[in-house]
Order: C-alpha cells, then sequence, then structure tokens
C-alpha cells in the first residue's frame, strides 16, 4: 500500500526527521577535536583567543580534544601573522613557516586519529584551520577560497572537519 504525502506533510516530517536525528546526535558522546582559540585558549597569532559560545554549547555533553596546530609546530605565542602564498605558508615579512605549520598539521592529525575523533571543528580563514576559505597571502584581509595546512590534511584522511561559522 502506497501511502501519498502532502508537500507540507513531507516537509514536517523532514523536519521532524531532522530534529529527531539531531537530537540522537547530542545525546550519543562524541569524540570532538576543536581549534583550541576557539575554546578561550589564548594561542592565537596575536596571543588572544576566538572563543566561541556557539561552540561551547554544541560541544557540551562530547569528549573534546583542544588542539592547536600552530603550537604543535613550535610557533610562539605571540608570533608574527601568517598566510598561505603560492603554497608556502609565510610570515608578513616573507619569511617561510611552512614547516612549523606542516610540523603542526601531522601532529594534530596523530593526535585526532590516535584518539579516534569523529569530527573536527575549526577556526576559519586560519593558515592552519581554514575549512571553507583562507587568506590571500597579501595581508591585506582579502579571502579566497581554500584551506589550511591542518584543514586539507584531515579531508586528504577523510576526517570530517567544520568551519565555526557553519554552526548553527
Amino acid at each position: 500500500m502506497t501511502v501519498a504525502l502532502s508537500k507540507l506533510e513531507m516537509d514536517f516530517t523532514g523536519i521532524k526527521f531532522g530534529i529527531e536525528f539531531e537530537s540522537r546526535r547530542r545525546r550519543q558522546k562524541m569524540k570532538i577535536a576543536v581549534s583550541a582559540c576557539l575554546l578561550g585558549e589564548n594561542c592565537k597569532y596575536n596571543g588572544g583567543n576566538n572563543y566561541s559560545e556557539k561552540v561551547k554549547n554544541y560541544i557540551e555533553g562530547h569528549e573534546v580534544i583542544p588542539i592547536c596546530p600552530e603550537v604543535l609546530g613550535g610557533l610562539s605565542t605571540p608570533r608574527e601573522p601568517a598566510e598561505i602564498d603560492c603554497g608556502i605558508v609565510k610570515n608578513k615579512d616573507g619569511t617561510s613557516v611552512d614547516a612549523q605549520f606542516r610540523k603542526g598539521a601531522e601532529l594534530a592529525l596523530d593526535i585526532v586519529i590516535k584518539n579516534q575523533v569523529e569530527l573536527v571543528i575549526l577556526q576559519s580563514r586560519s593558515p592552519s584551520c581554514g575549512v571553507n576559505t583562507i587568506y590571500d597571502g597579501s595581508f591585506t584581509g582579502k579571502i579566497i577560497p581554500g584551506q589550511g595546512v591542518f584543514a586539507e590534511l584531515l579531508k586528504k584522511n577523510n576526517i570530517k572537519a567544520i568551519d565555526v561559522a557553519d554552526i548553527r
């Protein structure tokens, strides 16, 4: 027997399913790695953080693993701002810090894999953590499509990463 649903009933059913699915996901304890700066850790290039109340609410009840690839790579806090220019991470003065960024990304990936992390929440536009966009390397604030070094590594390893801006 086939049951025909009206468009309104289908929309409602889809919304109901989405709410039920989200509710179930929230009840199941997940392992989530989060850019440490989003949790209030002062590890940003300027010595500050990007604390996010949205992230705090999203991760509530889950096992959380703070992670900062830049610090893991040996960079100090504070440090010179860096951007990706032609595939190489450089400071504003042109000095390459690519090796530190890549080392930190590899170490962060190892932590994610060893802890069997299911989801990684990353800071927008970062040369390490940008998931959807990054700065263009000109240090003018121009944003382009692209990924940070760590975000790219996660993608290559089929590990789900989301940008903090995508959390509702």
